[in-house]
């Protein structure tokens, strides 16, 4: 497994300009979240709850700066009456989606979010595209910001399990 991917998610936000960064705290975002907390040109916000991630980021396009939202796809469910927003005001809304109830996924709780999480997205008028391999997160990630910004609706990421790693519970 390439453990760089996030830096390369980090280097795709600097050449888009982001510098508002949503987010609740998530393992599978933990490098990018470090980076971005470091770069004095990044406000990132600890969020208490996803959706309020969509208000803040629509409120920052208003104000001229361009944000990403980072959550987990337990969270997207949180977030789907907040999406109509975005659609609504024909304002971007990047969001970066780590996956759980994917591949190996050993909590079965987090399945059926898991397997919702896209057609959810979708039946809210997010464009979605998927990285599932190191090689494909910098490329997938810079799409779905270009389809945020040039097109103004909501788009994400999702970042499969194979990719960020299925978590374990205890020794295998």
């Amino acid at each position: 497994m390439d453990p760089d991917w996030p830096d390369r998610i980090y280097e795709t936000l600097k050449v888009h300009a982001i510098t508002q960064v949503a987010l609740v705290p998530d393992a599978g975002h933990a490098r990018l979240i470090r980076r971005c907390i470091a770069d004095p040109a990044m406000r990132v916000v600890t969020l208490t709850t996803e959706e309020e991630g969509v208000a803040m980021l629509l409120g920052s396009w208003l104000g001229g700066a361009k944000g990403v939202l980072l959550m987990q796809s337990s969270g997207v469910g949180n977030c789907i009456n907040m999406l109509s927003l975005p659609v609504l005001h024909r304002a971007p809304l990047p969001m970066l989606v780590t996956m759980r109830g994917d591949f190996g996924e050993f909590n079965p709780a987090q399945v059926p979010m898991g397997n919702a999480t896209q057609p959810a997205l979708e039946a809210m008028g997010t464009l979605v595209r998927r990285a599932d391999t190191p090689e494909e997160v910098a490329p997938v990630v810079d799409a779905v910001l270009r389809l945020a910004f040039n097109t103004f609706r909501p788009t994400a990421a999702l970042l499969g399990q194979r990719l960020i790693g299925a978590k374990t519970f205890g020794k295998d």
